[in-house]
């Protein structure tokens, strides 16, 4: 009997094997193998991370079990099976009935050609690299409205001021019943100048003065604002990562973007007519960096801050514009407050996300760390 080719074995395995094995666990990528029956018959560390399932249970499931009935992976792995050929498909939406989320990726799904029957799927999400994508738009908007704030400032204000003072020099001629009209006059032109003020704001391209701010005092001062004021009939929690380095930034802008933030989340929660809750969230998330556009550099961006809320959610059409210039749904909104948080964050350098299905929403902030905490990494 012909004696099979040498390999090292360690313990009953093939040291072959468990190389493969140690390969695909350091993938970032969720990866899964499916067998003819669409039964999991292997899955790495990013695929029970994104499943939120062990590879032990993970193995007790079909693909069916695992995702939404309406997600398009499956129809995408009856097309590798049909075709036996490799298939990619970029921005599909699998929902996860175990955590109740739908997630964006990319996938690559193809046969094993010394296993017929065994499909591998790779999911690459694509959360990260639209975070940026987005964050970069954003910041053009930014500065679009900044433009738009200095004409303002000089074509609008000046004027504005003529027509309040003419408004008011009429209303000791006039009979009672025309003074109302004056004041209309007056009213208006003060709305006017405020959202014009407003505006202005985004216009300041002064460098950001900042200093070691401990967020969580930040945090902290948003949540006493909230809870005695707009938010007092709603419950706020905290859950903060205590060992969170000091943020280097402005204390009073940060406060004026959280408070946005908390305030958005109140009004959502108070539209949806349900009692509902806000979670305000910290963590320490060291593999997050994001690529400086037009040079080589790498900026860190561990420090993440989160504001949760039980809400309705985001219409989906509104998503994609989420933190563009006047995009709202409220009746009596400008649309810039989102604006107006956006450009605070690219202010301190870093970016904000907004993840959002119905009954959970995440507005997600991640943050740098000092120049000299950096160096100490």
């Amino acid at each position: 009997m012909t004696a099979e080719p040498t390999r090292e074995r360690v313990g009953t395995t093939p040291r072959r094997h468990i190389e493969y094995d140690l390969l695909l666990a350091t993938l970032p990528h969720p990866i899964l193998v499916l067998g003819d029956d669409d039964r999991v018959l292997y899955a790495n560390a990013a695929a029970e991370s994104f499943f939120s399932l062990s590879q032990g249970m993970l193995k007790r499931q079909t693909l069916p079990d695992i995702i939404a009935f309406s997600s398009p992976l499956a129809a995408l792995v009856g097309q590798v099976r049909r075709s036996g050929v490799t298939v990619n498909e970029y921005g599909v939406d699998v929902g996860l009935p175990r955590s109740g989320v739908h997630r964006l990726v990319d996938v690559f799904g193809g046969p094993v050609p010394e296993q017929p029957g065994l499909i591998v799927l790779m999911l690459q999400q694509r959360s990260m690299a639209q975070m940026i994508e987005r964050q970069l738009t954003h910041r053009a908007a930014a500065r679009s409205v900044s433009g738009m704030a200095a004409v303002l400032a000089h074509e609008i204000k000046n004027p504005l001021s003529g027509i309040r003072g003419a408004a008011q020099l009429l209303e000791p001629g006039l009979k009672d019943e025309d003074r109302a009209l004056t004041q209309l006059i007056c009213t208006e032109t003060d709305r006017i100048r405020t959202l014009v003020d407003r505006m202005e704001v985004f216009g300041d391209e002064r460098p950001l003065g900042t200093e070691p701010v401990n967020i969580h005092s930040v945090l902290d001062h948003v949540k006493r604002l909230a809870e005695t004021g707009f938010a007092e009939k709603i419950k706020i929690s905290v859950d903060f990562d205590p060992s969170l380095p000091p943020v280097a930034g402005n204390r009073d802008k940060l406060i004026q973007a959280f408070l946005n933030l908390v305030k958005n989340a109140a009004e959502a929660i108070e539209e949806g007519r349900e009692a509902g809750r806000i979670v305000l969230r910290t963590a320490f998330r060291p593999g997050v960096r994001l690529s400086v556009p037009g040079s080589n550099a790498r900026v860190s961006l561990p420090l993440m801050i989160e504001v949760e809320d039980s809400g309705p959610g985001v219409p989906e059409q509104l998503k994609p514009h989420l933190f563009d210039p006047f995009v709202t749904t409220k009746r009596t909104g400008t649309g810039l407050g989102l604006a107006l948080v956006a450009k605070i964050i690219g202010d301190h350098g870093g970016v904000i996300e907004c993840e959002s299905d119905p009954k959970r929403t995440v507005f997600r902030v991640l943050l740098p760390l000092q120049e000299k905490q950096l160096r100490n990494k």
